[in-house]
């Protein structure tokens, strides 16, 4: 049990995470130099890097699927994942923070905490996963390493502690110190970074080393009873003590070490590596993996050891060369290849055809698995994301959350022969992805797709095109609408039938009324107070459901409603559950006709920054396209607008706030929610 111990305390299970074009995949390459794991850096700026494997990463530059891999630093197994920094493919992220330890978030240097950058944060914070930072791109003109403290201590209301100092600024950027050891650390040009010299503090940063020193041991005595004891006393503190102490505030919560360098000039990656064995924790330091026990709905822990029963959740599915590839996290026990697992989601068994260690694209074969592994498998045929594996104690694991598609297109093969193919390709990708939903229209005799922007689709019909070999019709990108209502209904309705010449009947009385926006369809039964035992309340709900998923206007899903079932009675037992089912779904459609049906929009979170001679050519623009504009804050000689923006308005705005800007204004944008807009 001693040498089990021991392997689980020094396995880190850790993602890499940040706004797009943060430098995350470049730190990642560098991590995998450093680890020996490859012996050439890989680019991002060259579509060389080993993380960014897919051709459509390796054309754009960017991180569009996660990617797992193994590597050892200082007797440590880091099992890392490097995830897509872009808003479009935020359910990558999700998925690797759901099964995920500890969490390196990355900020440049320049931009600081960035819109894409807060929406990682909270998801990491939903996870309550523990995280440290890394400042990169300080040799880049404008970063300023303080800054983006203070912007995290303002977006995210954390507790920042900086290890580290730069020296120098800007391209002048040539080291760090380290306020624990108080020694500079410069790096080797002439070997890529992989040697660096602990050296003394330069004379002109002695003070304002010593003054952040200070500061970190200050924060570090109001976390920490005992330090402040030591602290207190003057004497001069273990640096031993001074790791225990932010290891066990960091994995509390209560801190975020803050490193820093510049990846791509090789500076900052072998501290920030020792910060990962150091500070973020191993599967023993977090909470027992909790999940509900599916016959009793109780709640059951599970300890992160092998003679645990198998406690294992699937986080990522790959069609890879025809063969799915089941990505798992084992949170307790062992699972071998040949062994049968049982999948808790659906019911059913599977068998272990292969295990593999992950590195990107590259598989490794093994026999077995243990505590606290995140592994590829093959033979889960019916297993998709979200679904809880166990071999005879079954647990039902919380489930992620999937986002909603915003966006679709229409597609058609160019070839009527592919028509077939193309429909199976889709249910591939769909499966991979919980984010791209598959539709078929009927009356148009279209397949439409649905995804979270214009790029996540667009990199699906490269996909399809290039590794699928289908070529495509793509119609234009529509908006995926709701129908929501504004006013409050109340409706008897009664479903007769007659049935084998008896007339059955089933009668409800049902209000509906606007629920928050966002909070969906709520259904609140009240049929227990005049009849105590009522067994159809299922039924009415499903029938109540299946009519919220065609609208009154246009047909598009009804959401934010508000449903409550007053009153339901019936004639004959026997056809009940028919008859209650269509007088609710029945019921349901009259009263929101009556309601004031309108159409929601999705709205999207909009962020420009702007160079102030632009500014109102911008503000007019966002004004013209009905955006709400929710403030504005000035930096030096640029504006950051924060909007939100109806996404009906927002095709083609690339184009467009590139030509009034000259080509220096920058923007992102994601969704936010769902709402009407005036004369839309």
């Amino acid at each position: 049990m001693k040498k089990e111990a021991l392997r689980l305390k020094n396995i880190r299970n850790i993602g890499i995470a940040a706004h797009i074009d943060a430098g995350k995949t470049t730190v990642t390459e560098r991590i995998l130099y450093y680890t020996g794991k490859t012996h050439k850096l890989g680019e991002v700026h060259e579509g060389t890097a080993i993380m960014d494997y897919l051709p459509q990463e390796q054309e754009r530059g960017i991180t569009i699927t996660s990617a797992v891999t193994t590597l050892y630093w200082d007797n440590h197994e880091i099992q890392l994942i490097d995830t897509p920094g872009h808003v479009d493919f935020t359910i990558e992220v999700e998925r690797s923070l759901r099964v995920l330890d500890g969490m390196v978030a990355i900020f440049c240097g320049v931009g600081g905490v960035e819109p894409q950058s807060e929406t990682v944060w909270h998801q990491a914070d939903k996870y309550k996963v523990p995280r440290i930072a890394f400042v990169n791109k300080l040799d880049r003109i404008g970063a300023d390493f303080f800054r983006v403290m203070d912007m995290m201590v303002e977006k995210f209301g954390v507790n920042p502690i900086p290890l580290q100092i730069p020296l120098g600024r800007e391209d002048g950027f040539f080291g760090v110190v380290d306020l624990i050891t108080m020694k500079s650390i410069v790096w080797n040009e002439d070997n890529l970074g992989a040697t660096y010299n602990h050296i003394s503090i330069p004379k002109e940063y002695e003070k304002i080393s010593h003054t952040y020193r200070e500061k970190l041991f200050e924060k570090l005595s109001l976390i920490d009873d005992q330090f402040m004891e030591l602290y207190l006393d003057g004497n001069a503190i273990e640096e031993s003590i001074i790791h225990n102490t932010i290891r066990k505030a960091t994995i509390a919560l209560k801190c975020v070490p803050v490193l820093c360098g510049a990846a791509l000039r090789n500076k900052g990656i072998q501290p920030l590596m020792d910060g990962i064995v150091r500070y973020l924790p191993s599967p023993v330091d977090v909470p027992p993996v909790q999940g509900k026990n599916p016959q009793t709905g109780e709640l059951e822990y599970r300890e992160a050891r092998d003679d645990e029963d198998l406690t294992a959740l699937a986080f990522k599915v790959v069609i890879d060369e025809g063969r799915k590839l089941t990505y798992i996290r084992i949170y307790s026990g062992v699972l071998n290849v040949g062994d049968e697992v049982y999948n808790v989601n659906i019911g059913k068994k599977e068998k272990i055809s292969r295990i593999f260690r992950m590195h990107a694209q590259h598989r490794e074969r093994i026999e077995g698995a243990r505590t606290g592994a995140i592994v590829g498998i093959i033979g889960l045929k019916e297993t998709s994301t979200g679904h809880t594996l166990t071999k005879t104690k079954p647990i039902l694991l919380e489930p992620m959350e999937i986002y909603q598609p915003v966006i679709s297109i229409a597609v058609e093969p160019k070839r009527n022969v592919d028509q077939d193919k193309l429909l199976l390709t889709l249910q591939r990708i769909s499966e991979e992805d919980p984010t791209f939903v598959l539709r078929t229209d009927e009356d148009a005799y279209q397949t439409v797709v649905s995804g979270m922007g214009e790029l996540h689709l667009e990199v699906i019909v490269d996909r399809i095109k290039k590794e699928f070999g289908i070529d495509l019709h793509v119609g234009k990108p529509q908006v995926v609408y709701k129908e929501a209502i504004e006013k409050k209904a109340s409706i008897e309705h009664a479903f007769e039938k007659l049935i084998n010449n008896i007339t059955c009947k089933g009668w409800i009385s049902l209000d509906v009324s606007p629920n928050g926006r966002g909070e969906g369809i709520m259904i609140i039964p009240h049929i227990g107070e005049e009849h105590p035992v009522f067994p159809y309340l299922t039924t009415i709900e499903e029938g109540v459901m299946e009519a919220s998923n065609i609208g009154i206007i246009k047909g598009f899903p009804l959401t934010d409603i508000r449903v409550n079932i007053i009153d339901a009675s019936f004639n004959n037992p026997e056809f009940a559950r028919l008859t209650l089912k269509m007088a609710a779904y029945e019921a349901f459609r009259k009263a929101c006709m009556e309601a004031g049906p309108v159409i929601l929009v999705p709205i999207m979170s909009l962020t420009i920054t702007v160079p102030n001679e632009f500014l109102g050519d911008i503000i007019s623009d966002l004004n013209g396209r009905k955006c709400q504009i929710a403030h504005l804050s000035t930096k030096d000689k640029v504006t950051i607008i924060h909007a939100y923006a109806p996404l009906t308005k927002m095709f083609g705005y690339s184009t467009d706030v590139r030509s009034l800007s000259q080509g220096r204004a920058s923007f992102t944008m994601y969704f936010s929610h769902y709402d009407k807009i005036e004369n839309g």
